[in-house]
């Protein structure tokens, strides 16, 4: 059962007393947002926008949208993370799954009993579990270490991009294990560390082995590393979401590029899909 917090709206809400607000969340809470908005409207009388386009973590907050649509806050649904505001107005709201990890950890626990210590790490939706599932595999002989947070990171969480907490415990472990099952996290974490990974699904009800979707993953990175060397033109994205968009070390980058003769085309993107990579 997925759990909003919606208090923490109405309670900003009655705290600031804006005119309109809007919405967003990942592709997976999208079908709880018109409820919100339901809700908002009939407690307040005010206009909600809900965002529709994707949003896939904390760097797709939509400051400079809320501002143009005139909504003088904006929410982020569903990912969590240590600053509870980004930019002058959005608001991060937390989204948590209950579900019972009870039977994937019963069975996990003796697929991990050869390593001595594992590393636990999870995502957005499972944070608030951690330290629970944790006493369980300690109850059951497995030791176990949570790395900690570091910017936006707590305790034992990781995004899609960032790993501080598994990567800084790695040294101490001999296997990880990812709360969820999230490819997505899965893969990061078995690249980053370096170290046996494996996901433990609460609605399968099973341990998952990264190992080989790593290993694919990583080897296809490597031809297209090898294959950058030899080519003559960049193609250099610029992330127009907010979280992304640097201009200082795109243009740090053309210029080292242009430094060793190479020949560099700028590409301004919002959404960066093999599709739209597919024009140029």
């Amino acid at each position: 059962m997925i759990e909003i917090d919606e208090n923490k709206i109405f309670e900003e809400i009655r705290s600031n007393k804006p005119r309109s607000v809007c919405i967003s969340a990942p592709d997976g809470l999208m079908i709880y947002l018109e409820d919100i908005s339901s809700r908002i409207k009939k407690e307040f009388n005010i206009d909600v926008f809900i965002m529709g386009d994707s949003c896939y973590g904390s760097c797709d907050s939509t400051n400079f949208e809320a501002k143009r649509i005139g909504a003088e806050l904006a929410f982020n649904i569903g990912h969590t993370i240590s600053f509870e505001k980004l930019g002058d107005r959005t608001i991060m709201i937390d989204a948590f799954d209950n579900i019972d990890f009870e039977p994937a950890v019963k069975k996990s626990i003796d697929a991990l009993k050869e390593f001595k210590v594992i590393g636990m790490v999870t995502f957005s939706q499972y944070l608030h579990q951690i330290d629970s599932i944790k006493k369980k595999f300690e109850e059951n002989g497995v030791r176990v270490i949570i790395g900690k947070g570091r910017g936006q990171l707590q305790d034992g969480q990781v995004f899609g991009c960032e790993f501080y907490p598994a990567f800084y415990i790695k040294e101490s472990v001999d296997a990880f294990v990812v709360l969820g099952n999230s490819n997505f996290h899965g893969i990061g974490v078995s690249l980053s560390s370096g170290k046996p990974t494996f996901m433990i699904d609460p609605y399968a009800e099973e341990i998952i082995d990264v190992k080989g979707v790593a290993e694919d993953r990583e080897k296809k990175a490597i031809l297209s590393i090898s294959k950058a060397r030899y080519a003559e033109k960049f193609g250099l994205i610029l992330g127009l979401k907010e979280g992304q968009f640097d201009t200082k070390k795109l243009l740090s980058v053309k210029r080292r590029l242009e430094e060793r003769g190479k020949e560099v085309q700028l590409i301004a993107m919002r959404e960066v899909t093999k599709e739209r990579m597919s024009y140029f």
